[in-house]
């Protein structure tokens, strides 16, 4: 049986596959290098390939986020990773195990999911589920609160502009309509004095009211707002200093 794995690397089906055995190693590249014994070989989800042998913490060979990898199975077994001019094959000789096992990002527990009862985790921008796979996504900045939704999701706290309570879920309460409801039309084109709307353009922008005739656009930045630059537009409390919406005026202070 042969199998071609490509990464996906937001699927919640993800898996890692270890394979066993006896194992010839040969890695072409710059140089070419190859390897005898037993050894253990793990394909992450992100298609990168290790070998590891009893020596030591480092992998004997290794290929970071290949661009393919194929796993051939047939009475024994035998692996090929492609990334660029880089290629690294290993061919089994004996065949001591072989499972391929599911895999999420591991990450800091933060309640329960309300559709599965598994755990719901935080690693890096989003919250997952180690049950049903379900995917939240986090804004920049936000934390998580021991607080529920109705839905039974956690909820979160987010700032732009002001803090706002929000739901996990989107669907349920979104980050986009709370900005709008406090902000749109709150403040002036610094260019035309038209209205500032709250949009949605790849990400959340205070444009301006007239376009395309007039082009003035400003991303949201995380934090509130406590006053008003020089310039006319708010200002944010940044964390270490204050910033203006616009990101490259130099009169705030």
């Amino acid at each position: 049986m042969s199998q071609t794995t490509d990464a996906h690397p937001r699927d919640p089906t993800r898996s890692i596959r270890v394979l066993a055995g006896e194992c010839t190693t040969i890695y072409d590249g710059d140089e070419r290098e190859e390897h005898r014994g037993h050894v253990a070989v793990v394909v992450k989800p992100d298609n990168t390939v290790l070998v590891h042998d009893a020596d030591g913490y480092q992998p004997v060979a290794w290929l970071t986020r290949a661009d393919a990898v194929s796993c051939a199975r047939d009475g024994g077994f035998s692996l090929t990773a492609q990334s660029g001019d880089e290629r690294l094959r290993v061919v089994g000789h004996t065949e001591d195990g072989y499972g391929s096992y599911p895999a999420t990002e591991a990450g800091r527990p933060i309640g329960e999911c309300p559709d599965c009862e598994r755990t719901l985790v935080r690693a890096g921008g989003a919250v997952n589920c180690l049950g049903c796979g379900e995917r939240y996504g986090l804004p920049a900045g936000a934390s998580v609160r021991g607080e529920t939704c109705d839905c039974g999701l956690p909820r979160m706290r987010v700032e732009r502009g002001v803090p706002f309570d929000l739901c996990l879920d989107r669907d349920c309460e979104s980050l986009d309509a709370a900005v709008r409801d406090e902000f749109d039309r709150a403040w002036d084109c610094p260019d035309c004095g038209d209205d500032l709307r709250i949009l949605r353009r790849g990400g959340l922008l205070a444009g301006c009211d007239s376009h395309p005739d007039c082009e003035a656009s400003f991303a949201i930045p995380a934090g509130t707002v406590v006053g008003t630059c020089p310039c006319g537009l708010p200002l944010f409390d940044a964390g270490s200093r204050n910033r203006c919406l616009d990101s490259t005026c130099e009169l705030a202070g």
